[in-house]
């Protein structure tokens, strides 16, 4: 009998734009959101759902037992910053700003996390990005810090 590894392990992964500047009008979002899906599996990580805002992606992966977050992130970050560059999406040098937000997400709370992503423009008319970063840091019992500003 051979040895297979099976793991679940969903991430609930927020990344924003350099300065958190509104960058990504709707076009650009619909483009970068069909890229993100298709990226993420040819890189063999599946991505339950994404919704690219204005200045932030969140996104719903199950991370594979070959990656680490750190690796994971860089090839979102850098492959679609070189993407929206290649394909012209924005005005001038796109970037994403330094960091990300990785939250763990149990099994039974899936659906919620992907209704929370799937209706971020509802979501965003009560609440900025910046606000609901530091709600996320806040629920998972972690400390803000100021520099992160």
């Amino acid at each position: 009998m051979s040895l297979h590894s099976y793991s679940r392990v969903w991430l609930h992964i927020v990344w924003a734009t350099l300065e958190r500047r509104s960058l990504l009008d709707k076009a650009a979002a619909a483009k970068l959101s069909a890229w993100l899906h298709d990226y993420a599996k040819q890189k063999g990580i599946y991505m339950k759902i994404n919704f690219v805002n204005p200045d932030h992606v969140h996104a719903l992966i199950d991370l594979p037992t070959n990656l680490c977050i750190e690796d994971m992130m860089q090839l979102f970050k850098g492959g679609s910053a070189h993407w929206i560059n290649e394909q012209n999406l924005v005005a001038g040098k796109f970037g994403w700003g330094r960091g990300y937000g990785v939250f763990s997400v149990s099994e039974s709370v899936v659906s919620e996390v992907c209704a929370y992503i799937a209706h971020q423009e509802e979501h965003h008319r009560r609440r900025n990005f910046a606000e609901e970063l530091k709600l996320f840091v806040a629920r998972y019992g972690l400390e803000w810090r100021k520099d992160r500003e």
